[in-house]
């Protein structure tokens, strides 16, 4: 017998199969999907593959298979196939999200599963490392490489770092010598669940329309048949409660549940209330900020079925688990449920083809669906819940027109009424949630004399000024330097802030309101493991007045004492180059309404803006999806963006100019001879609106019309032919209806 294998390699020319061999004494352990060993070309190790196909001869003269390892499911292997073609990547990249995390290397898993180890730790405070770095007291790149590594996974393993950061345990040691790390011998116990005690909780009363939603589910569960459903329901009407007696039926028919969640939403509450009714032995967890050997632990127990609920993000719909009964998303409308890395796979299309043949209802829940969701909610059962459930009423909610501030002198980053209303919550010893969708102190930093403006050196972007660290950082590669005081450009000292974010907020309400009592939420303070569960502890437990963030203080948060939310810029969201700006803007401010009045206190919630007369503003202050949904569908018909087309993006990187604008040339040229020119309109190769990041340029060629299989087939043909002329600087990626248009 004959195996067709794909290597485990992201270069495209191996994107192809290879024949080995099936020696008798492993023939029955090769399967579709196994994991195997091969000597490959003159590659003096064993490399790992994966059998895609298996068959009775070859062609040509072939080795043997060296050593198998049971790993996927024929289905998974189908499935890597079908994203390989939809999403214009490598078979070995689909496959990837499918492995054991911390399985990288053909030894690690061995390695990783060690349970007696050392755990290594920062012994110095990064800020101290980092000033080391600066002044090139630490000697060589693997050595920040592996300090970088800890900061991220504090508590890891040596084998952890030799694996993810291929760097010796000699390195490790002299780190240990010269005081950058310590090394603790501990009992490893990776259950990132481990230390929660949660009280027991029993399902409450559903009203009559969760009944009915419950049920019309049931139906299918019952049934084992796949339909799609769309749960929309207003802030707090209960589709969590829904969640959790759907899952109930489905655990005690002896079958599995995954539920999705946008990373952002993977909440302490969120993940307390599914432990208080299932206990947490039930329960895996899937997400980015879990240590590798964490990941590598849930993963073990869904695919030994110890736990029968996967709770996580966007990937954890790979997760390997047994006897499935039903796939949620909830939020369904959040863009994070699309991937920016390769592979570029939409996790709702994933979800749809894995509940599709294994015959499950997927439910996607939303209060704000996505628009092209709604759209095609005649091939989905709509069920609505238009009430909340503890019959609390939505908040109030206030537009504050920012034009007329400034007219009165106001010139504050609050309003009059949001500065009276957060007063009067603090003489009432209630809590306020302040959003704002920028963090940092300011979003740039401008000559006033010449109009020069701070740019990153790696990227043509901004910098964002920092006022606790009294730096500038660029948000896309990372790169940081020290503030300017003088313009490079003309020699003048007259360098201002503009715009405004989080730090800035923060630093205003220290100002207005001394005796307040603060926390912030953003990328800069939930860098560390469980520091986003430990904010969010701190404002409800510690008498915490305000609660200043980002979008991770938007959604499913539920706190009883937060009365008045204030939106301090709506138009942050308004004024990006996206044809889904109003869709995303009235998302944002109807679910950070929400969180206000959630319980018997009534709400309050105030919206400054520029734009008041915006009518995805004025539909979020009356929480009206359905008015919104029918001017913005009414505009995307008349200007044919989706739902009515697809858009699709191909993108180049590259660090040789001249190149880049050949290839985008050569692919526009091969676009304009293959495509229908009647059903797609290709707009000609330019410069993306960011045209440098990480010392890269980037162009792009963008596409309006129909996705269907001739033209997927055109471009996978398209990349082929584009790789077999060899161009080496630049890399060439397709994005079907992406998330970021820059």
């Amino acid at each position: 017998m004959v195996a067709e294998v794909i290597m485990n390699n992201s270069a495209k020319k191996l994107n192809r199969t290879f024949d080995y061999n099936i020696p008798k004494e492993i023939e029955e352990l090769v399967t579709v999907g196994s994991k195997v060993l091969v000597p490959f070309g003159r590659m003096k190790t064993l490399e790992e593959a994966h059998v895609v196909r298996i068959k009775q001869k070859s062609e040509f003269e072939i080795k043997d298979i060296a050593k198998v390892e049971t790993e996927l499911t024929d289905k998974q292997i189908e499935l890597a196939n079908w994203m390989a073609k939809r999403y214009f990547c490598n078979i070995s990249d689909c496959i990837k999200l499918m492995q054991t995390p911390g399985t990288k290397s053909k030894d690690a898993n061995k390695r990783i599963q060690d349970k007696k180890i050392n755990v290594i730790y920062l012994k110095k405070d990064f800020e101290e490392i980092k000033f080391d770095i600066e002044n090139k007291k630490i000697k060589s790149d693997k050595q920040i490489k592996i300090l970088n590594f800890v900061k991220e996974n504090e508590g890891c393993t040596i084998p952890e770092i030799e694996v993810f950061t291929d760097c010796s345990r000699a390195i490790v040691n002299t780190l240990t010598k010269n005081g950058y790390l310590k090394i603790s011998e501990e009992k490893l116990e990776r259950n990132p669940l481990i230390n929660k005690n949660i009280e027991n909780s029993k399902n409450l009363q559903l009203t009559q329309e969760q009944k009915i939603a419950f049920n019309t589910i049931c139906e299918s569960i019952d049934k084992n048949i796949y339909k799609q459903f769309l749960l929309y329901g207003v802030t707090g009407s209960g589709k969590t409660e829904v969640y959790l007696q759907l899952i109930d039926k489905v655990i005690n028919q002896n079958k599995s549940a995954i539920v999705l969640v946008p990373e952002i939403s993977l909440t302490p509450q969120m993940l307390d209330r599914f432990i208080s009714r299932f206990g947490k032995e039930k329960i895996a967890v899937l997400h980015s900020k879990l240590s590798i050997g964490e990941r590598h632990d849930e993963w073990i127990r869904i695919k030994e079925g110890k736990a029968k609920i996967v709770i996580g993000a966007r990937s954890a719909i790979f997760a390997p688990i047994n006897n499935l009964g039903i796939i949620i998303i909830d939020e369904e409308h959040d863009s994070s449920y699309k991937s920016e890395a390769t592979p570029k796979y939409n996790a709702k299309e994933v979800a749809k083809k894995i509940a599709k043949y294994t015959n499950v209802p997927l439910v996607l829940g939303s209060a704000t669906p996505d628009i092209s969701t709604f759209y095609n909610s005649k091939n989905i059962t709509l069920l609505k819940l238009t009430k909340r459930a503890n019959k609390s009423n939505l908040p109030e909610v206030k537009i504050i027109d920012l034009k007329q501030e400034l007219a009165q002198g106001n010139r504050s980053m609050l309003s009059f009424d949001l500065y009276q209303a957060i007063e009067k919550n603090l003489k009432d010893n209630l809590q306020t949630i302040l959003f704002l969708n920028r963090r940092g102190y300011s979003t740039f930093i401008m000559c006033r004399n010449c109009g020069y403006t701070v740019k990153c050196k790696n990227c043509n972007i901004s910098m964002t000024y920092h006022s606790y660290e009294n730096g500038l950082k660029c948000h896309y590669c990372g790169y940081e330097e020290k503030m300017v005081k003088t313009c490079p450009e003309c020699g003048s000292d007259k360098i201002r802030y503009f715009g405004t974010g989080t730090q800035k907020l923060e630093q205003e309400i220290h100002k207005q309101f001394p005796q307040a009592k603060t926390i912030r939420m953003d990328v800069d303070t939930v860098n560390k493991k469980n520091s986003h569960e430990d904010i969010l502890n701190k404002f409800k437990n510690e008498n915490i007045d305000i609660l200043i963030g980002t979008q991770m203080v938007v959604k499913g948060h539920h706190f009883p004492k937060v009365t008045l939310v204030g939106v301090i810029a709506a138009d942050s969201s308004l004024n990006i180059d996206d044809y889904r700006a109003t869709e995303r803007t009235f998302q944002i401010l109807t679910q950070v309404a929400g969180r206000a009045g959630r319980e018997n206190l009534p709400g309050k919630v105030i919206i400054q803006s520029y734009n008041p007369e915006n009518f995805s503003i004025q539909d979020a202050q009356k929480q009206n999806y359905d008015k919104f949904y029918e001017t913005e569908i009414a505009l995307r018909k008349q200007l044919k963006y989706p739902p009515f087309c697809d858009i699709i993006i191909i993108g180049f990187n590259s660090t040789k100019e001249q190149e880049i604008q050949k290839v985008s040339n050569l692919t526009y040229e091969y676009l304009e001879n293959n495509l229908e020119k009647e059903e797609f309109k290709i707009f000609k190769p330019m410069p993306s609106p960011i045209d440098k990041i990480q010392n890269k340029f980037r162009w792009r060629i963008i596409i309006k019309g129909n996705m269907n299989e001739k033209a997927n087939e055109i471009l996978n043909n398209l990349l082929k032919y584009l790789y077999d002329k060899n161009y080496k600087n630049t890399t060439i990626t397709i994005d079907v209806n992406p998330n970021n248009m820059m």
